[in-house]
C-alpha cells in the first residue's frame, strides 16, 4: 500500500473514523493494529523482524535505565547498537560488502565468492533502525524514561505515517503524543486535509510527471550527453526528488494530523537555501537534525539536542584547531551517504556536501559576509548549481558513471549539442522558476495578509488548481523515491 492509491484513501478514512469513535485508552490499539495492517500489506512475513528488533530494545532500554553501573549500561546499549545495525547490514550492505571483497580478491589473483542468495530489502528499515537506535541512547542518555507498556513502544516504532521514510520522531515527541487525549476539531481535519492533498499534488501532479523523462534521461550513456544535458538532468532529478519526498511527507504529517498528532516540518523551501549550512537546515529536517544529535555532535564532542528540528546548524567556530571538526565532518557525510544506499556513488554523494559545509566554513570565517539582499542572492546563485550537481551523484547507477556524466560539462565543445527532447529542458526549466517563484511568494505571504480577501482568493485559487491536478493524475504508477532506502 502507497500513500498515491486509492486502498490508501480508503484504510486512512477507516482508520481515521475508527479513531475518534473509539475511547481514549483503545485509539493506541488502533494505530497498532493499522499500522501492523499497513506494513502487513507490502510484506507480513518481515513484521515479526519488526516485532523482534523492537521487542530487544525494548527490554534493553529497561535494563539501561534501571542499572546504575557504567560498564553494565554501556554493554547493554552495545548489544542494542549491534543488534539494530547487524540487522540493517545484513539486509542493506551484504551485497556490498561481498562486491569490495570479490574487487579486492582480485586485485591479488585471488577471487572469493559467497552465494547468500536472495536478500529482499526490507521497506523502511533505514528509517524504523534510526527510530529504535534514538529510543535507546535516549534512555542511555536519561533524557527519555522508558515506557513499560510493549505494544506502546511498538506503536511507536510501528506509527504507519512515518515508520516507512520518516519524518523521523524521538520517542520524546511522539509517546507523550500516543498517551495524550486528543479531541476532535475541524481544524485538525482540514488541516491534515490540506497537508495531503498538497502532498499529493507534489507526488503525482509534479514528481510523477519528471520520472519518465529522468529515467530516459539518465539510461543514456554518459559520452553522448552534452554539458548542457547533464546540468538540465541535475535539475530535473533535483526537482523530482525534492517534489516526491516532501509529497511523501506533507501526505505523513497530514495523515498524522488527522489523528490530534503533530509531525514537525520535514522541509522548507531547500531550493531557496544561500548556503550550503542553510540547505541542510532546510531538506529533510528530521534526518538531519538526527544526524546531528546521534553521530556528528558526538563525533565532536559535543553536547546534542532534543528535537528532531534544526537540521545540521551547528557551527565550527568554538573548536580548539580544525582537525576534530573536519574529521567528524567528513565521517558523518560519509556514513549520510552510504546510510542512503549501499554503492560508492551514495559514499561520493556524501562526500561531496561535506566538500561544500567545509569549503562554506573556511570562506564564511576567513572572508565573511555582510548580511546584504546581494551577497544572498550572490550566495543562492552559487549554492544552487553546486546542490544540483550533487543529485548526478545520487541518481547514477554508480560511481564510474557518476565521474563520467559529471566529466561532460568540461567538455565546452560538448554544449553544442543537446541529446534530448527539448521539451525536457522546457519542463525542467518551467518547473525549477515554478518552484522558486511560489517559495518566495510563500515566504513572504505575510506582505499580503492584511488583505483578507486577497488572501481568501488566493487561497481558493491555489485549492482549486491543486485538486484539479490531482483528480487529472491520480494514479500508483511510481513508488516513492526514497522507499528504496
Amino acid at each position: 500500500m502507497i500513500f498515491n492509491s486509492i486502498s490508501y484513501i480508503f484504510f486512512l478514512f477507516i482508520a481515521v473514523t475508527l479513531y475518534w469513535i473509539l475511547p481514549a485508552p483503545s485509539r493506541r490499539w488502533l494505530i497498532l493494529g493499522a499500522s501492523l495492517l499497513f506494513y502487513g500489506m507490502w510484506r507480513i512475513e518481515f513484521v515479526p523482524l519488526i516485532v523482534f528488533s523492537a521487542l530487544v530494545d525494548y527490554y534493553l532500554s529497561l535494563r539501561i535505565h534501571a542499572s546504575s553501573n557504567p560498564a553494565r549500561r554501556r554493554w547493554l546499549l552495545g548489544v542494542s547498537l549491534t543488534t539494530n545495525l547487524g540487522l540493517l547490514a545484513y539486509f542493506k550492505y551484504t551485497y556490498f560488502i561481498l562486491e569490495n571483497i570479490s574487487y579486492l580478491g582480485r586485485l591479488f589473483d585471488y577471487d572469493p565468492r559467497a552465494d547468500v542468495g536472495a536478500i529482499i530489502l526490507p521497506l523502511g528499515i533505514s528509517f524504523y533502525t534510526f527510530l529504535s537506535i534514538s529510543y535507546t541512547l535516549d534512555v542511555y542518555r536519561r533524557v527519555f524514561e522508558p515506557v513499560k507498556n510493549f505494544p506502546l513502544y511498538l506503536a511507536y516504532v510501528m506509527f504507519w505515517p512515518h515508520m516507512i521514510a520518516g519524518p523521523i520522531l524521538r520517542a520524546q515527541e511522539l509517546i507523550p503524543q500516543l498517551l495524550a487525549t486528543h479531541r476532535l476539531s475541524l481544524n485538525k481535519i482540514v488541516s491534515g486535509l490540506k497537508l495531503i492533498l498538497w502532498g499529493l499534488f507534489l507526488k503525482v501532479g509534479l514528481a510523477d510527471q519528471l520520472a519518465p523523462w529522468v529515467d530516459e534521461a539518465f539510461a543514456v550513456e554518459p559520452s553522448v550527453l552534452g554539458g548542457l544535458d547533464v546540468w538540465t538532468m541535475s535539475y530535473a532529478f533535483g526537482l523530482q526528488i525534492y517534489f516526491d519526498f516532501a509529497g511523501y511527507s506533507f501526505i505523513a504529517i497530514g495523515s498524522a494530523r488527522l489523528l490530534g498528532i503533530v509531525f514537525p516540518d520535514n522541509f522548507d523551501w531547500p531550493y531557496l537555501a544561500t548556503s550550503p549550512r542553510e540547505f541542510w537546515k532546510r531538506w529533510h529536517i528530521t534526518l538531519s537534525s538526527w544526524i546531528r544529535d546521534y553521530l556528528y555532535l558526538p563525533l565532536r564532542g559535543k553536547h546534542f539536542s532534543d528535537r528532531s528540528a534544526g537540521g545540521i546548524d551547528v557551527r565550527a567556530d568554538d573548536d580548539q584547531g580544525l582537525a576534530r571538526p573536519i574529521a567528524a565532518l567528513f565521517l558523518t557525510w560519509f556514513l549520510m551517504g552510504l546510510w542512503h544506499g549501499a554503492s560508492w556513488n551514495f559514499a561520493l554523494w556524501g562526500l561531496w556536501h561535506a566538500v561544500l559545509i567545509l569549503g562554506y566554513r573556511l570562506w564564511k570565517k576567513n572572508v565573511g559576509h555582510a548580511p546584504l539582499w546581494w551577497t544572498a542572492l550572490l550566495g543562492w546563485f552559487v549554492t544552487q548549481p553546486l546542490l544540483m550537481l550533487s543529485w548526478i551523484l545520487f541518481r547514477t547507477t554508480s560511481a564510474t558513471r557518476s565521474v563520467e556524466t559529471l566529466a561532460r560539462i568540461f567538455d565546452v565543445s560538448s554544449y553544442q549539442q543537446l541529446g534530448f527532447r527539448e521539451n525536457f529542458y522546457l519542463l525542467t526549466f518551467v518547473f525549477f522558476v515554478g518552484m522558486v517563484a511560489l517559495g518566495l511568494a510563500t515566504r513572504h505571504r505575510h506582505r499580503f495578509a492584511s488583505n483578507v480577501w486577497l488572501t481568501y482568493a488566493a487561497e481558493i485559487g491555489a485549492t482549486a488548481v491543486v485538486i484539479f491536478v490531482v483528480l487529472i493524475f491520480f494514479r500508483p504508477l511510481n513508488q516513492f523515491i526514497y522507499f528504496q532506502f
